[in-house]
Order: C-alpha cells, then structure tokens, then sequence
C-alpha cells in the first residue's frame, strides 16, 4: 500500500488525472460484465422451448409472466411478441422487430467508450511523460550542482511512473474490449435466431388460429 502510495505522488498531478480515467474504466468494465453475464445471460433454446409448450397449450398469459419476470433482451423480445399474438400475424412481426432493434444496442452499450477511454490514458501518461522530462532537464539548468542528481532522478521518475500508468490503462482498455465485444457479438447473434425463431412459431400460431375461426363459426352456423 505504501508502495501504491509513492507511486503515485512520484508521478505528479496527471497521474491522479490518470487515477480517475482508470476508476471509470473499471467501473465501466464491471458494468458490463454484470450486464452481459448475469442480467443478460439466458439459454435461448430451453426459453424458446418453454414458450413453445406454453402457447401450444394456449397458456399465452402464463408465457408473458414468464417473459415480464426479467428485463434481459431475450425476455423483453419474447413478450413483445407474445402480447401481440392475438392480433394476427403483422402485429407479432411488427412487435418483435421492434423490440430487437431497441434490445440489440444494450448488448452493445459503452464497449466502443473503451477505446476511447485507451487513447486518452495514453495521451494523458505521454503529457505526464513530458512534464516529467521538463522537470529533470530543467533541474540540470537551474539546479545546484549537489542537487541536479536528485533533481534529474525525480522527474525521470515522474515520467516512467506515468508512462507506465498510462499504457497499463490502455490495455486494460483493449483486453477488456476484445473479451466484451466477444460476448456481445454472440449474444446479438442468439438474440437474432431466438427472434427468428419465436417470430416464425409466433406467426404460424397466429395463422393456425386465425383460418381454425371461420370454420368453428361455419359449424356454429350450420342447421342441425
């Protein structure tokens, strides 16, 4: 701890400008981990299933609690769908397609920032770097001759210690990004097929009713 300490003060005010970039990074990293492997985190294909069992079994309103019991994109797009699936074929469409297009950009959210977040931690360790470097050749001009090593050491060392904070950011950054966009590439990819999927059974279960009503009331119309 008292090593963390004097790094830190060795490297100067754009170290604690550097101290706040990473506590966003990592706040942001977090975030998005508890977003994409918990919140987010669900088996499309047993989802899928359930649903299927359930509205074969016309028990549409037991399949929209169990899509209203959490607001992962998965179970945001299955109820979008399943409220509308006495509406007929367009409005299950419609609904689904919409609620994909609002749901994908959550997979996505504040990934890219990481990049940018990177360049900055490096620019702001290079200006660390540079003021650093100014204060040890400015300490060999100006400084007494007993004092210019301990002057020139000093911001040498401020300048590493930026340096080095400076590129740990950064690739703290694009670790973090390679591993993030991975997972919500995947995850847009199983939302996509879930969609597709639940659309096509949602539609066929729409048209199957909607062509069993006519004929139901020609029975019903019919003289005995």
């Amino acid at each position: 701890m008292h090593g963390l300490a004097e790094f830190l003060e060795k490297g100067g005010i754009f170290m604690y400008i550097n101290l706040i970039c990473s506590a966003a990074v990592v706040a942001n990293i977090i975030e998005r981990i508890i977003f994409l492997l918990f919140k987010s985190q669900l088996n499309s294909k047993g989802l899928l299933d359930q649903l299927r069992k359930l509205v074969q079994a016309n028990n549409v309103d037991r399949a929209i609690r169990l899509c209203g019991s959490g607001n992962a994109p998965l179970l945001r797009v299955a109820k979008a769908g399943l409220v509308q699936v006495h509406r007929g074929e367009e409005a299950v469409s419609s609904a689904i397609e919409e609620s994909l297009v609002d749901a994908l950009p959550d997979l996505k959210k504040r990934i890219s920032s990481l990049w940018s977040l990177a360049n900055i931690a490096t620019l702001l360790g290079l200006l660390g770097t540079v003021t650093g470097l100014i204060r040890a050749f400015a300490a060999v001009a100006f400084a007494a001759p007993e004092e210019r090593s301990a002057k020139l050491a000093e911001g040498i060392s401020e300048a590493m210690n930026n340096t080095a904070m400076g590129l740990g950011i950064a690739v703290t950054c694009i670790v973090a990004h390679l591993m993030l966009n991975t997972v919500s590439k995947t995850m847009a990819t199983d939302l996509e097929s879930f969609s597709m999927k639940l659309e096509n059974f949602l539609v066929g279960h729409a048209r199957t009713g909607a062509s069993a009503a006519p004929s139901g009331e020609a029975r019903a119309a019919a003289p005995r």
